[in-house]
């Protein structure tokens, strides 16, 4: 069975790099990270209200992605696939799609409604069955009755990772308001991560092979993965880093988070739950803010003979923090050996604990008004569900709590809301103010 599509009526664009290449555009070698991600999809939405996009068009919202892609050609060129088998990006300024929609709901009422749901608010984009004709990004525009405006992103992973995605956006955003320019940028393919002092695995069980829905670059799951996202506020968060002692000084809320989610699903799903999670952070060495689009992602894996559904938050949370088993020297290993053929499942092949904390999604400013609420959620999520814990809007007392969107099975997602509730107070049904 395909991808279902979105039934729902948009006007479609393409957007190219403002300075042609020409037959001699180049190709764009893969590296090992990238063709390990090339099944899953970074999607993120950023919702304004009236008055920060006031007096816009569409033409005046479209005009700064032309000289953006002259900075990350690759983004807009096309996937083909070599006579060895192993993918590459075309650079053939394809372009990159721009859907455009109107909604008759007040941005007011989509949230009453949707509560932080991305569904509807980007296009659904996968790659295939045609890899020539195949978008690698889609961005959509949607008007709300109300005046507000959604800007929704869909990005393969196979360009770049979430960082990467969110500093594309907010590099349109800051050309939009004529702040800067987007500089040239180049990277030399095939750029080896630097490796954290305990790489020590083997065998990668971080990832798992994936069978394809037809001929789309989508994996099949075994049972319905739904997503719900959770807002944490700033004085919840506080209350979580007094409920436990730790021996590491400088603890992270991701950490402290992570393990009572782990807590929680562990409890679900009985016989004391998994004990072998996957946690994916970015890059330490370079920074979250690189300027060129790149899977620079660390994959690291914790085992325990602890059974987490009866450990501690501390126990768990000292895992987290200490424990972690780099798996990309040994992934690099496994990709290279098959050629880049293999089609893989990274997120969700085991549970898995995504750090986005770092990053800036409230540095995208329309005529220099923030956005009032920005998501983000992958697809292409294996059965085993992963969980993003990602910055959250200012709350009352000026300070910022956290999103947490988890996707599992629908049953396992429903028995989470109801635990999170009634044993940390963690409301499913709470939403942001319009």
């Amino acid at each position: 069975m395909s991808p279902q599509l979105n039934s729902e009526a948009s006007r479609i664009s393409t957007v190219v790099p403002a300075t042609p290449r020409g037959e001699d555009a180049g190709e764009y070698n893969l590296n090992y990270m990238d063709l390990l991600m090339k099944l899953h999809y970074i999607r993120s939405i950023y919702l304004f209200d009236s008055e920060a996009v006031q007096d816009l068009s569409i033409s005046n919202l479209k005009a700064p992605m032309f000289p953006l892609l002259d900075s990350c050609s690759h983004v807009s060129g096309r996937v083909r696939i070599s006579e060895s088998g192993r993918p590459f990006i075309k650079c053939n300024d394809a372009g990159v799609r721009i859907a455009e929609s109107q909604c008759e709901k007040t941005l007011k009422d989509w949230m009453d409604e949707k509560e932080y749901s991305i569904d509807g608010l980007v296009h659904d984009h996968v790659l295939g069955p045609d890899l020539a004709f195949s978008p690698l990004v889609f961005i959509k525009f949607t008007y709300f009755k109300c005046g507000g405006l959604s800007v929704g992103l869909s990005w393969a992973h196979i360009l770049g990772d979430a960082f990467s995605a969110f500093n594309f956006i907010t590099k349109w955003s800051h050309s939009l308001a004529a702040h800067s320019s987007p500089i040239s940028l180049h990277i030399s393919n095939f750029t080896k991560p630097k490796f954290l002092s305990n790489s020590i695995c083997d065998y990668p069980i971080s990832i798992k092979k994936a069978t394809l829905v037809d001929n789309y670059w989508l994996a099949a799951n075994d049972s319905y993965v739904a997503t719900h996202t959770f807002h944490i506020t700033s004085k919840q968060l506080h209350h979580l880093a007094t409920t436990f002692t730790s021996t590491k000084t400088n603890i992270k809320y991701f950490e402290i988070i992570s393990a009572m989610i782990w807590k929680c699903i562990a409890q679900i799903r009985g016989d004391f739950g998994p004990k072998v999670v996957t946690v994916s952070t970015t890059n330490v060495s370079n920074g979250v803010e690189s300027k060129f689009p790149t899977n620079d992602l660390v994959l690291s894996r914790i085992e325990t003979n602890l059974s987490p559904g009866e450990s501690s938050l501390s126990e768990l949370v000292n895992l987290i923090a200490e424990k972690k088993m780099n798996e990309n020297h040994v992934l690099e290993k496994f990709v290279e050996e098959s050629e880049g053929k293999g089609d893989f499942i990274v997120y969700g092949a085991k549970l898995t604990f995504v750090d986005l904390e770092e990053g800036d999604f409230y540095g995208v400013k329309i005529n220099g008004k923030k956005p009032i609420m920005v998501n983000c959620d992958f697809r292409g999520v294996g059965d085993e569900g992963v969980v993003l814990v990602l910055p959250g809007p200012e709350d009352d007392d000026g300070k910022n709590g956290r999103m947490v969107t988890v996707s599992l099975p629908g049953k396992e997602l429903d028995q989470l809301k109801c635990k999170l509730e009634k044993e940390w107070g963690i409301q499913y049904y709470s939403r942001l103010g319009c």
